[in-house]
């Protein structure tokens, strides 16, 4: 078992790419990102993600890829290797993922039951309330978490093989979608929304948001990029490969900004994000377009490869995991594990009926676990790793593993420098501002 991630490899440079953007790209890209843009200062908001992408995302990837490759094994024992106690802090990575895969497939339910109801009746659910507050949720969670653990249950190469069919084809419709978007009457509100400067509109707060948005879209410190990494055979680019996976992580959050929010003015519908933009504001847009009910069965298929292909890394993370510390076989690693992360689930998916009166720190339960994950064992997690991996070890160990691949890496010191100084301080402030969140949440503050 010692030896399994050296074993079992990327087949190709592409498949490996398409897999770690399909863990990166996922519901926050399609639902949040572009709400974000269009309520901070839009271009300006999507510079300064830009420039966190720059300084903190590609750095960090390029530090976890490296970490992966080098030790060849899973995220807690990769940082044991760094340090004896620093174990905890891929513990925290794969803590996070499990806990975040429980509540992410419920969501992944939902939209199994919006893409069957549009496949089959040309309509939405009539009451999405009525739906997620029902027992017939957990039924939809359990078969998006299934289909998850099926793919998994086929190793890194099934993985690979998934993420080479799903990921073409979801930019392929968001294509098709944006082109029937922008071609509405009145979209071009949709489109100034997101992309107009607005410096009213831009603040601090706006620069925090874009730099929590890169921490989480980018996937940094859940356990997946040293996952993924311990797959990736020697001589692979990895800086070239985490630019690749940022610019098509960065792409899909924008144009979904351009497939979405065009065509929800074009109807004078108010933007969100989050589930009332995807389960409640789009389906009133579907409903009001010619040929709605088409255009829906391709969003509904697009965000749900989205959400898979992210679903499928956060599984493999704790599969990882549990191989490399315990000396599980595979099989039973995944389906234990499945089946312990759909256990866990069920609270989640029932907070919106029978359990919807039962809070934690003034939270539901599918919120609670939310903000465990958000705001406490993520940028926790990062200040770990950013104790010891920039001081306790020494970083030109990984920056000579990145020289595989990529002679001569001329941006070593300022790499280094990077991850020293500049990267503990912006995790820093995505964990202060996690925290001044539950404050304010738990004492009114």
């Amino acid at each position: 078992m010692k030896h399994e991630h050296r074993r079992n490899q990327w087949t190709s440079r592409l498949g490996f790419v398409l897999a770690t953007a399909g863990a990166a790209i996922g519901l926050g890209n399609l639902w949040k990102f572009p709400y974000l843009m269009g309520r901070n200062g839009g271009f300006s908001f999507l510079i300064a993600y830009l420039v966190f992408v720059l300084v903190l995302g590609i750095p960090v990837m390029m530090l976890e890829m490296s970490l992966g490759r080098h030790t060849g094994k899973d995220p807690v024992s990769s940082y044991r290797q760094v340090h004896p106690k620093a174990g905890i802090t891929g513990l925290f990575g794969v803590l996070a993922a499990f806990i975040i895969l429980s509540y992410y497939s419920v969501i992944g339910g939902w939209l199994i039951k919006y893409l069957v109801s549009y496949a089959t009746t040309f309509t939405a659910p009539a009451d999405f309330n009525a739906f997620i507050g029902s027992w017939e949720a957990v039924f939809w969670f359990f078969l998006f978490l299934g289909a998850t653990v099926l793919i998994c249950l086929k190793g890194v190469h099934g993985i690979e093989k998934v993420s080479k069919i799903m990921m073409p084809l979801l930019f392929i419709l968001l294509l098709i979608i944006i082109v029937r978007s922008v071609t509405l009457p009145g979209a071009m509100d949709g489109l100034r929304f997101i992309f107009v400067p607005e410096q009213a509109s831009f603040s601090l707060s706006s620069i925090s948001a874009a730099l929590g948005q890169v921490f989480y879209s980018l996937s940094l410190c859940m356990g997946i990029t040293i996952t993924y990494g311990s797959y990736l055979p020697k001589g692979e680019n990895i800086p070239k490969s985490c630019a690749n996976v940022a610019v098509m992580d960065t792409l899909v959050a924008v144009l979904a900004g351009i497939a979405i929010f065009p065509a929800v003015f074009a109807f004078g519908l108010e933007p969100g994000q989050g589930p009332s933009l995807i389960f409640g504001t789009l389906p009133k847009v579907f409903g009001s377009l010619a040929g709605g009910p088409v255009f829906a069965v391709a969003f509904f298929i697009l965000i749900l490869f989205a959400a898979v292909t992210s679903a499928i890394a956060l599984l493999e993370v704790v599969v990882s995991y549990t191989v490399g510390n315990w000396g599980w076989p595979r099989r039973r690693a995944v389906l234990v594990m499945g089946l312990l992360i759909f256990l866990l689930g069920i609270p989640s998916s029932l907070s919106f009926g029978p359990l919807a009166d039962f809070k934690i720190a003034g939270y539901n339960f599918f919120d609670f676990v939310g903000v465990l994950t958000d705001n406490i064992l993520l940028p926790v997690g990062g200040i770990l790793m950013c104790w010891f991996l920039g001081w306790k070890w020494d970083l030109n160990i990984l920056a000579d593993e990145m020289e595989d691949g990529c002679p001569g890496f001329r941006l070593r010191r300022i790499w280094i420098r990077c991850i020293r100084y500049l990267t503990p301080v912006l995790v820093l402030i995505v964990t202060i501002t996690g925290f001044i969140s539950i404050y304010q949440t738990v004492f009114g503050g």
